[in-house]
């Protein structure tokens, strides 16, 4: 079950308040993640897709014991994110860079994670890598009730061989759909987004239009929902290939990096304030960014806890998800060239959500 408990910090939370001056509650907690797995392939050669060197044969010589040995890797992150707070696993956790549903099905039935019977919603996205986004779930507590994958179109124009295609907008770019899920949380409706944003190849600024029209395609979902319900609880999530303080979340899909700015209608970034600490999530040439995001609208900031809020927002680092010597002393432990698994070149995400318990 959601872990129940008397949480002596999140009394710490609301200290100064009448909140905090009543008598101890006991509150249900869920934690809501998000983890790009970095290349969780199978060992199966798809004609579809570029997956060449995640095989037997291939540049990185992907077996089946390397494959076993990521799977392994990535269950043990998994189970213990956001556990300094919560000794439950995350409820939801959405996840990108995984090739098909047959990696999802062998990584929810590793023994580390077998035991909450995690739910799975994936669809194919028509990325050239073959790489998908796709949402796990504890069936215990969250019922889907709808999911879709609503697809991102983009365009290069430079490529003059297709200059008149899509009515003249040039040659379309194959990415990731983003994944809308609704259901019901204990009960209580919600919805996630799970997304992985167009990469930064040939350049940050050349590239930031597809991450801008990535944006914007997440705020049309947004809005669509609070258009149906002005309370909408609604998560986006993902590897947005941006930082908090980019054009493409901060101009287009216009999220609050202060809860103050947060207006009726808008959506709070949580991020933002770790970023302004100097963590990270990815590094790059000795500079951290976060570019793994949870994104969240408004009615979650409410101080209302007869249903679930917001409480608090963590960047899983642990010690044994860095590298420990070399040129990336202090990276993430992600794949090495040789083929050798490790766990990923990014950080996971989460943030508690809270509700006093009934």
């Amino acid at each position: 079950m959601g872990m129940k408990i008397k949480l002596l910090s999140i009394l710490a939370f609301f200290a100064g308040t009448a909140f905090a001056q009543s008598q101890q509650k006991s509150y249900v907690v869920h934690t809501v993640a998000f983890y790009n797995v970095e290349n969780l392939f199978d060992t199966i050669r798809d004609e579809k897709i570029y997956d060449e060197e995640w095989t037997p044969k291939g540049a990185r010589n992907w077996d089946g014991k390397k494959y076993q040995q990521k799977l392994e890797n990535l269950s043990r992150v998994i189970a213990e994110i956001g556990t300094d707070d919560n000794p439950n696993m995350p409820t939801i956790l959405g996840v990108s860079e995984i090739e098909n549903r047959k990696v999802l099905e062998d990584l929810v039935n590793m023994p580390k994670l077998k035991k909450v019977n995690y739910g799975i919603v994936h669809f194919d996205s028509p990325d050239r890598r073959g790489i998908d986004v796709a949402l796990f779930y504890q069936t215990k507590h969250f019922k889907p009730t709808s999911s879709k994958n609503i697809p991102l179109y983009i365009y290069d124009p430079t490529d003059t061989k297709y200059k008149d295609s899509n009515n003249g907008k040039g040659k379309r770019v194959y990415t990731r759909d983003q994944l809308l899920v609704t259901g019901l949380l204990d009960g209580e409706e919600m919805h996630f987004i799970v997304n992985h944003w167009p990469s930064r190849s040939g350049g940050e600024k050349k590239s930031s239009p597809n991450r801008e029209a990535a944006a914007a395609l997440n705020k049309k979902i947004i809005d669509s929902l609070y258009n149906i319900n002005p309370n909408a609880k609604v998560f986006t999530m993902g590897d947005l290939n941006d930082g908090p303080y980019n054009k493409s979340v901060k101009d287009v899909l216009e999220a609050k990096g202060k809860k103050d700015d947060v207006k009726k209608g808008g959506i709070f970034n949580p991020m933002y304030q770790l970023y302004k600490e100097g963590h990270g999530t990815i590094a790059y040439r000795d500079a951290w960014d976060i570019f793994d995001q949870i994104i969240f609208t408004e009615p979650l900031l409410s101080k209302d806890y007869s249903s679930f809020r917001y409480w608090k927002v963590g960047i899983f680092n642990k010690p044994f998800l860095v590298q420990k010597s070399g040129q990336y002393k202090g990276y993430p432990l992600r794949n090495q060239l040789s083929g050798e698994p490790g766990f990923s070149d990014h950080f996971p995400v989460y943030i508690y959500l809270i509700k006093e318990k009934q």
